[in-house]
């Protein structure tokens, strides 16, 4: 790889990097106004996983148009990435919380969901680059 092309990876992982960091800063936000909203309204506990499946999706189209922007191709490739990166974190700190790994349906579905939003944002992404 010559300097130029190390440069261009480089600014695709950071691109990737920063995509999946906004995404966790609009998943942070959403679930902090879904805490207030459940405890100061009449808003039902029962919304919260259909506000997680939402947010989760919105949050990954965001991750992979950014990350898709920093790439000179395939910026389906890159969202499906930032997706998938941004599932994995989410897992881990499932995981953490509960202290142990159960694969369940909702982890399945909403790695699917990060990866394929993800490569959907990629794609509009790419066609925006700066």
């Amino acid at each position: 790889m010559n300097r130029e092309q190390m440069d261009t990876r480089k600014r695709q992982i950071l691109g990737l990097v920063m995509g999946v960091v906004i995404a966790y800063a609009i998943t942070a936000t959403a679930f902090i106004a879904t805490a207030v909203g459940i405890t100061y309204t009449s808003l039902q506990e029962t919304t919260i996983p259909i506000i997680v499946m939402i947010t989760c999706v919105v949050a990954v189209i965001i991750a992979g148009f950014d990350a898709s922007r920093k790439a000179a191709s395939r910026g389906w490739l890159w969202g499906m990435a930032a997706g998938g990166l941004y599932a994995v974190i989410l897992i881990l700190i499932i995981v953490w919380i509960n202290g142990g790994f159960v694969l369940d349906s909702r982890k399945i579905i909403l790695t699917l969901l990060s990866v394929v939003g993800g490569g959907i944002g990629g794609a509009i992404g790419i066609n925006f680059k700066k």
